[in-house]
């Protein structure tokens, strides 16, 4: 039908009035305001008059048939003199609306120039309504019906705000599930309603969520319209209003003038709103209030949709912190994770949002550990109980999230205060990590220096002794006590005010309400101490002064001391209270490897899980030239020195047994581990002497099952661990994220050194970006960490990493093969050897050697490498030897061959060797390779000449 047009009715402003929107396939649909030709229902109360009678009634049968439904609909005529308000038929279902209003008897039937096509039909079903006294012809048989049906409006409803006491409100019905009827919105999360059955007429807020601002006007005197005018221009139909007003152009061009333009959102947030609660009832909780009397509370309609969970499910609002304390916890974390997951999609308000990339992967989201070193009061070093001492990441360091305490360089006496509160409750205990984010900072502005930190959440089992103002946990916690919160509650940090799109804390309204209580009038907290002047003896210029002191620490015989730092496995820095000093103290005839010497890591880690940050007692004996002092340390009453030797990690200097009182013990702890032959005695026979059968004996050696991902030259490749299940799971979840169909942030520009996601013929992996842009061309060098091709892509190609797969650590593993020289990069045969190892099934990989100081080289790999002989699972033969019998690699001399096996594997490896040598195969084919100084390195050979 010509002239026809579909659409919802959106709003029913009156009883003979409808806001009707159509579709889009993208973006707000068009609006089109109709009113019922021929009909006029009575009017809603405005701000300077009252209902007339019915009007309540009759908007109510047409809301109550309209609103959210299908309609077909026609403009029948306009009125110039009523600013051009469109006068149309409705049919719903097939069925004339105004009929029905009319057949109903709630308005009434006017003819005049202008009239509606089926007026014959609407006058009949008029007189018919009269007849029976329906709607409002109801007052003619029932008197006195018309003024009981008029509202008792507050007068706060009609503008007279005075006497409004929105505490009073609050008070009466917090908590409590109120009707209500929308009949405003004035932006996402803010709106009028009508308390019902009172019709107290309020303005609230959702509680936890801020939609984008519509923007503020003032409009002008010269606009005309007052109030009306103004909510007409911004889309709102007034209080009542019979239709939206349309303003003329005059009124606009004045209004223009003191006119804010929308925030980016703010009115596809208003129309998510307008859709959902305009015109309908809804119920809401009030929630709370603020100095202005605006009330906050939550919304619902249909009974149980939450508006503002759908609002930051959409990503049309961002969390409130300072509203949503006035929610319950679990609501509140409902709301905040509805913003993350918004923020994870990129929808709309955050369509720009990128996640910070941690250039370092956490290794682990959750771990237990012994507390071993407190940094300052906001950071902690823990031991992993997962790695053995010594090994990469044993120890882990924390900073505690969203809390922030004093630092060194700002105030050394509340930086050692606050330190001393945690260390002395802290150190030495079990704790439980639920590590959280990380955060790259700069530590030198000029070189361009990073750091990266680990945040997390630290939990202890029970309260620490000493925690006087601390309280047994909050709900929304791990069972446990939050340490972060142990700092607010004594006052020795500050909770960090994060910004929107900051990472923070899972607890961070705990640690709010942690930090609230220490704030309170009257509150015990802890008082500031007096700075101590502390005599650092460790300057190297004061050893003269640190000689000084000895008489002092020998006169007291035991003294109490706290270990500040461990140096090594048998030196230490410690702090002396009673002569208010730092010493270096080294354990007087107690020696553990030196740096750089086997076992000298694994000594460090014991020593600092058994006595980092631990009160001790010391026996001052003398000093050295240096000004270390030497003498015995004590912690729990027991010399650790008995540990370091029991453990087999240091050993006992002749003759220093007899000088002190539990020198038999020290002895006996040696002998033990000489007996066990443990750590650094496990080569050494009972007369001290390095034992030739014991390097005979085979050991038991690693053995890996690898499949071959990436060859390099020279004998270099990468593989995959085959039990690994990581790499299918972290490629689901990239094939999950549809990254081809989403388009780069706006200003996305990796920098070298940061995780990204790259596209490798068709499909998505993980990254890192190895070189910057090439000059002209915007290409980046990326390095595919679980595989260890390096490639380089365009930018078009790379996505920022998403967080759901940055934590793992890249699962490609550098490897080389052991005891054989292949042709490098650039030499003859290169290819061929590369070729020879293969990529395309099982290989068995037998670690030989471990090697950490490889750095990144153009085709070669990085970090730390194992050296591995790499055996054929079908053939059991290794492709250190299909090598070399091929003729495309040579025996390497240069290792050590100093152990009964070693002479035996390179006698094997020679063999291979030499039947390609006598069918001058490839790198042979032109006689003998000319010796090197590898070569001549091996078992019997002379320096200078062939063997």
């Amino acid at each position: 039908m010509a002239g026809w047009f579909k659409g919802t009715v959106k709003a029913v402003p009156s009883g003979d009035s409808l806001v009707i929107m159509g579709t889009a396939k993208e973006g707000i649909p068009p609006e089109k305001s109709i009113t019922l030709s021929s009909l006029m229902a009575p009017r809603l109360a405005r701000r300077d008059t009252s209902d007339e009678p019915f009007a309540w009634d009759s908007r109510e049968f047409l809301r109550n048939k309209c609103i959210g439904k299908e309609v077909t609909f026609k403009v029948d005529y306009a009125v110039a003199n009523l600013n051009n308000r469109e006068f149309g038929s409705v049919f719903m279902d097939d069925a004339n609306v105004a009929l029905a209003v009319a057949s109903a008897g709630w308005a009434k039937v006017r003819q005049g120039a202008e009239k509606s096509p089926f007026i014959e039909e609407l006058l009949k079903a008029e007189e018919q309504a009269r007849q029976q006294g329906l709607g409002i012809w109801n007052k003619v048989r029932n008197g006195g019906a018309g003024e009981r049906s008029i509202r008792s409006i507050p007068p706060s409803a009609i503008g007279d705000t005075s006497t409004f006491d929105a505490r009073a409100l609050l008070e009466s019905s917090k908590g409590k599930p109120l009707r209500a009827f929308v009949e405003q919105v004035r932006d996402g999360s803010s709106f009028r309603v009508y308390l019902l059955p009172s019709f107290q007429f309020v303005q609230v807020h959702l509680a936890g969520v801020q939609a984008p601002s519509m923007g503020r006007r003032v409009a002008p005197a010269s606009a005309g319209g007052g109030g009306d005018a103004k909510d007409a221009e911004n889309g709102e139909a007034g209080e009542g209003a019979a239709a939206p007003t349309t303003l003329t152009t005059a009124q606009k061009l004045a209004a223009s003038t003191n006119l804010e333009a929308p925030e980016e959102w703010a009115r596809e947030a208003k129309h998510f709103t307008e859709c959902r609660i305009l015109h309908r009832e809804v119920i809401i909780v009030l929630e709370g209030t603020d100095k202005f009397n605006t009330l906050f509370g939550s919304v619902k309609y249909k009974e149980t949709v939450d508006l503002a969970l759908e609002l930051l499910q959409q990503g049309l609002a961002k969390y409130a912190e300072w509203s949503a304390n006035m929610l319950e916890e679990d609501e509140k974390r409902r709301l905040k994770a509805a913003e993350l997951q918004a923020k994870k999609d990129r929808l709309r308000l955050f369509a720009g949002f990128v996640p910070q990339i941690n250039t370092k992967a956490i290794k682990n989201d959750v771990f237990t550990g012994q507390v071993i070193e407190v940094t300052s009061a906001d950071c902690i070093v823990v031991a992993d109980d997962a790695i053995p001492l010594g090994r990469p990441n044993w120890d882990r360091r924390v900073n505690l999230s969203s809390i922030q305490a004093p630092k060194r360089t700002d105030a050394e006496a509340r930086f050692r205060e606050a330190k001393e509160f945690l260390r002395s409750r802290l150190i030495g205990q079990q704790v439980r990590v639920f590590m959280e984010y990380s955060r790259t900072i700069t530590t030198d502005s000029e070189a361009g220096g990073t750091r990266l930190l680990e945040f997390g959440s630290v939990f202890l089992s029970s309260a620490p002794q000493g925690a006087e103002v601390f309280e047994p946990p909050l709900p929304g916690q791990p069972e446990g006590f939050n340490v972060a919160e142990l700092v607010l509650a004594n006052g020795h940090a500050q909770v960090v005010r994060h910004r929107d799109f900051d990472d923070r804390s899972h607890y961070y309204d705990n640690l709010v309400a942690a930090e609230r209580k220490s704030q309170k009038p009257g509150k015990k907290g802890t008082p500031p101490s007096a700075p101590a002047h502390i005599n650092d003896l460790t300057m190297a210029l004061l050893a003269s002064k640190a000689r000084q002191f000895l008489p002092f620490l020998q006169r007291a015989r035991r003294l109490s001391a706290v270990v500040d730092f461990v140096l090594s496995g048998h030196r230490y820095k410690l702090f002396v209270p009673k002569e208010t000093c730092l010493i270096f103290f080294s354990l007087s005839g107690v020696r553990c490897p030196g740096k750089g010497e086997p076992y000298s890591d694994e000594a460090l880690a014991f020593m600092r899980r058994r006595v980092s940050q631990r009160d001790v007692e010391i026996e001052v004996e003398t000093a050295d030239r240096t000004g270390t002092f030497l003498g015995s340390l004590y912690e729990g009453k027991v010399n650790v020195g008995i540990g370091l030797l029991e453990a087999g990690l240091a050993k006992l200097q002749p003759g220093f047994a007899e000088r002190i009182t539990d020198g038999h013990l020290l002895m006996q702890a040696e002998e033990h581990a000489r007996t066990q032959r443990l750590k650094i005695w496990e080569n050494v026979s009972d007369d001290g002497e390095s034992e030739k059968q014991s390097t005979d004996k085979p050991s038991k050696q690693e053995v890996l099952q690898v499949q071959v991902t990436q060859v390099l030259a020279g004998g270099s490749f990468y593989v995959q661990e085959v039990s690994d299940t990581r790499a299918s799971s972290i490629q689901q979840q990239l094939e999950s994220l549809s990254l081809s169909e989403k388009a780069a942030p706006a200003g996305f520009t990796p920098e070298r050194g940061q995780l990204v996601l790259a596209n490798y013929d068709g499909a998505w992996y993980r990254g890192l970006v190895v070189n910057a842009p090439k000059a002209g061309k915007g290409e980046y060098e990326v390095f595919y960490i679980d595989y260890g091709n390096q490639e380089v892509v365009p930018l078009s190609q790379l996505r920022p990493i998403d967080p759901s797969v940055a934590g793992t650590p890249g699962l490609a593993q550098w490897c080389s093969l052991a005891h054989v020289r292949v042709p490098g990069e650039g030499e003859e045969f290169c290819e061929e050897a590369a070729e020879f190892i293969c990529t395309s099934k099982t290989m068995m990989a037998k670690v030989e050697g471990r090697d950490a100081s490889g750095g990144k080289v153009k085709g070669q790999g990085s970090g730390t490498r194992l050296i591995v002989t790499l055996v054929d699972v079908d053939t059991s033969m290794s492709v250190n030897a299909g090598l070399l019998e091929a003729g495309l690699a040579r025996v390497d001399k240069a290792g050590k061959w100093d152990s009964k096996e070693k002479r035996a594997a390179l006698e094997v490896l020679a063999e291979h060797q030499e039947k390609a040598r006598k069918a001058r195969l490839n790198i042979w084919q032109y006689g003998d390779v000319d010796g090197s100084d590898d070569e001549d390195k091996g078992p019997g050979a002379r320096r200078g000449g062939r063997k």
